[in-house]
């Protein structure tokens, strides 16, 4: 598969899935960031609850996303993440950065960072913050 180039075409609106991996059945934090960026510009695609890597990995391929967000309150987020980060590379969407929410433990923040995950947030996490941090990586 040829691998997509990085960037965004002139006036196209940075495409984002938001997904919640996994067994875990809290949304809300999800809905908010959800929605916080689509009241910034973006398109956002929210696949819903219970949804395993594949299913992400497939979802972000047919939407052509930019970003995908996860959302991981279960702590599985060292099993989940690593896994959806390999099924977007095994589709050739290397370019698609990753950014993590939920309860992440301190000691695993830097594993996540030297996987490849672009930005990592807890509980209370500026909305602001993480828009500005989207835009910058995917370089708008």
């Amino acid at each position: 598969m040829t691998e997509k180039k990085t960037g965004l075409e002139q006036g196209r609106k940075i495409r984002v899935l938001v997904a919640k991996p996994g067994l875990d059945g809290h949304d809300r934090g999800a809905k908010v960031i959800a929605r916080a960026l689509r009241d910034a510009g973006m398109e956002v695609i929210y696949t819903g609850l219970r949804q395993t890597p594949e299913m992400i990995a497939e979802a972000a391929l047919q939407e052509d996303v930019d970003v995908v967000g996860l959302s991981v309150l279960s702590g599985a987020h060292m099993a989940l993440t690593p896994r959806v980060m390999e099924l977007l590379r095994g589709n050739g969407q290397s370019h698609v950065k990753v950014f993590l929410g939920g309860i992440i433990p301190d000691e695993d923040l830097h594993r996540l960072k030297e996987m490849g995950v672009t930005g990592v947030y807890g509980p209370g996490a500026n909305t602001e913050d993480i828009i500005r941090d989207i835009k910058t990586a995917v370089a708008i």
